[in-house]
């Protein structure tokens, strides 16, 4: 427990913020889209990056010097796009009014977009292998770290997927809907301006 319980912490601490990833999880819950497969890959990414860390590959960007800018400016132009999308949605004010019933994007489309939203984020690398990787090293049970941090990854994902739907009665409002769509918008384009500017 005295390497387990750090880990899930540390992990759960890096991923409260509101990023691309976990807003676009909250937008398929409020809609109840997809939602168990979106939680599912949103946690196994994290798992297999938190993995990677732990077992020691978090020098893989001083290995590889291209592959730093490589996902900096390709996640910077995905965050543009995928804000770009939001903004529209939020002007128009007719996508996502309703918070139940069909949706019009596939599962593969929802996988793949949260799939995007996960491996072109620079940050994602830095927070899982980087960071989580190096702190690791400094608990005698590296594994239960580990462990705890993927556990944490879980726990938050499934959380904030199925506990959109406590929100779905505000969101029944299509002002709410435009709102949060350019909130989205406004984070995306945030991150992928701090991505360029680092």
């Amino acid at each position: 427990m005295a390497s387990f319980v750090p880990g899930f912490f540390l992990s759960l601490s890096l991923i409260l913020a509101i990023g691309a990833q976990n807003a676009f999880v909250l937008r398929q819950g409020l809609r109840r889209a997809h939602v168990f497969w979106v939680c599912l890959t949103c946690a196994a990414c994290d798992a297999v990056l938190i993995a990677a860390g732990v077992a020691g590959f978090g020098a893989l960007s001083e290995a590889v010097p291209w592959f730093e800018p490589v996902m900096r400016y390709g996640g910077a132009a995905f965050l543009m796009w995928y804000g770009w999308q939001n903004a529209r949605s939020a002007w128009r004010g007719t996508a996502g009014l309703q918070t139940t019933g069909e949706d019009t994007q596939s599962l593969r489309a929802a996988v793949g977009t949260v799939l995007a939203l996960t491996w072109l984020n620079p940050h994602v690398y830095l927070d899982t292998v980087v960071l989580i990787g190096s702190i690791s090293s400094q608990y005698p049970d590296r594994l239960m770290f580990g462990i705890g941090a993927t556990l944490a990854s879980f726990v938050f994902f499934f959380s904030l997927g199925y506990g959109a739907r406590l929100l779905a009665p505000l969101f029944a409002n299509p002002r709410a809907w435009r709102v949060l769509d350019a909130v989205i918008a406004l984070t995306m384009w945030a991150i992928a301006l701090k991505l360029l500017f680092l």
